[in-house]
């Protein structure tokens, strides 16, 4: 993670203080909100729907990637006037619960997900667009709850401590799951149950399914502290109607402190590109490892919860870049190896490695064990080694290049615009996987325009002025 230098005010720095009970319960949401992203989204439930619900790894790709493509649509035209207007109303607490009231019930109904059951495939894709617009929303308004909750002195710990507990509860969670519903049967291990844990029956997918409840439950009870010790702000007494007209004039105001700082703008456009190519990344790993290499839900718990490890020191890498060669520098850096683990990563197949033909029959296998047996097994792997710690240190490092190049007394401003470039085009890369793979007929060319985006991103990067290592003091 980027280091976060102390907040001054007034001219005086505000030395960092521990945190109290309502900053742990602000990042306590938002790490048992997350890991639907990770378990649900990349690693085990999307997986499964692509495998199993549709049964046909490149219309399955298509269908998740429309699905995220119209979810970003929705997501581009209220976020950032939801924001403004909630801004002016106050409150922020009745607006989340209300997110959050629509997105428990939502992820637990992916339990009724199956070919031929309840909720089918149209269903769950109208549950995965919804829960991109969901999450969007409730990242809206938790963030605007960071200061009520930690306050100037505390925001920075308490934004590190967030992501540290989407960390750990992830990688917690995939454990779990591994444990007690992958592994049994597969294994004659002493530590690991004979069959899955409640009777589940991995025929019929249950113990893939079961991740909707578990991450259902997860999201409703971790966030009961956020409701009951962080304050809120207080109320205004505007009306919706008004604040919505008056946060579309905020918008146009926003827009409008930025003219005139060009360099600061064109590193915006820089982020608005390649931070699509990063979340595209994400959202179709697991998508991509299930359907080239024939990875079943064990191998992808395991592969999550490795690269997930990964990830922590991709956070360290970031922030140690950033200080010793200078924000922009590191961003080269970590996007050249966002691409480069990318295309490597799709040079990999059940009969393939390294874009070139391998027959499993001809070499040994690496080890006896329950997975990751081969030499294209093993490579995906280390690509995606090398993706995790990449794609973590840009995410890291790109909010620390925002500092170097915005005025002093804009920063407040570009955060804003920084919010909204992170937002703006989440509908493009899925756009552009959507037509790829449809185009083509292929998992790994439609995955190709993600890396395009990186390296245009990067391209743009190039005419971004400054962001070099600060001088010893």
């Amino acid at each position: 993670m980027a280091s976060i230098a102390p907040v001054t005010s007034g001219g005086a720095v505000v030395p960092p203080k521990a945190l109290d009970r309502a900053s742990w319960s602000w990042a306590l949401f938002q790490g048992v909100r997350d890991p639907y992203v990770v378990l649900v989204t990349i690693y085990i439930f999307a997986p499964y729907f692509v495998r199993d619900v549709i049964g046909n790894p490149v219309q399955g790709q298509l269908l998740v990637a429309a699905a995220a493509k119209y979810g970003g649509w929705i997501v581009l035209l209220t976020v950032p006037l939801l924001g403004a207007a909630v801004d002016r109303m106050g409150p922020r607490k009745p607006w989340l619960a209300a997110t959050l009231a629509l997105m428990v019930p939502l992820v637990a109904a992916l339990w009724w997900v199956t070919p031929g059951g309840v909720i089918g495939p149209l269903g769950a894709l109208a549950i995965f667009a919804a829960m991109n617009v969901l999450i969007a929303w409730s990242d809206t308004l938790h963030n605007a709850l960071l200061l009520p909750a930690a306050g100037m002195a505390r925001a920075g710990a308490a934004s590190g401590a967030a992501l540290a507990l989407v960390n750990f509860t992830s990688v917690v969670m995939l454990a779990v799951i591994f444990g007690a519903f992958a592994l049994p049967g597969k294994v004659a291990w002493s530590f690991i149950p004979a069959h899955p844990l409640f009777g589940l029956d991995p025929v019929t997918h249950q113990t893939d399914r079961i991740v909707g409840p578990l991450v259902a439950a997860l999201m409703l009870v971790g966030s009961i502290p956020l409701f009951a010790f962080v304050p809120d702000v207080a109320s205004t007494g505007t009306r919706i109607g008004a604040a919505i007209r008056g946060g579309a004039a905020d918008l146009v105001a926003l827009f409008r402190e930025a003219r005139g700082n060009r360099n600061a703008l064109i590193y915006l456009g820089s982020v608005l590109l390649f931070t699509d190519g990063l979340t595209g990344i994400l959202v179709f790993t697991g998508i991509y490892a299930g359907g080239a290499m024939g990875w079943g839900s064990l191998e992808l718990l395991a592969y999550g919860m490795i690269l997930s490890c990964f990830s922590v020191v991709g956070g360290i890498l970031g922030g140690w870049l950033d200080q010793t060669i200078g924000p922009k520098a590191a961003l080269k850096i970590e996007l050249v190896g966002v691409i480069v683990s990318q295309i490597l990563g799709l040079g990999q197949g059940k009969d393939r490695m390294f874009f070139q033909p391998f027959d499993q029959h001809a070499h040994a296998l690496v080890w006896n064990g329950p997975l990751f047996r081969t030499q294209p097994d093993i490579a995906l792997l280390v690509c995606g080694f090398l993706g995790a710690v990449s794609v973590t240190a840009a995410y890291a490092s790109r909010r620390t290049m925002l500092t170097r190049v915005v005025p002093p007394h804009r920063v407040g401003v570009f955060f804003g615009l920084f919010a909204i470039a992170g937002n703006a085009t989440m509908w493009l890369g899925p756009l552009l996987v959507e037509i790829a793979t449809g185009a083509t007929g292929s998992q790994r060319l439609g995955l190709l325009p993600i890396s395009g985006l990186v390296l245009v991103g990067l391209v743009v990067l190039m005419f971004v002025k400054g962001g070099e290592r600060l001088a010893p003091r």
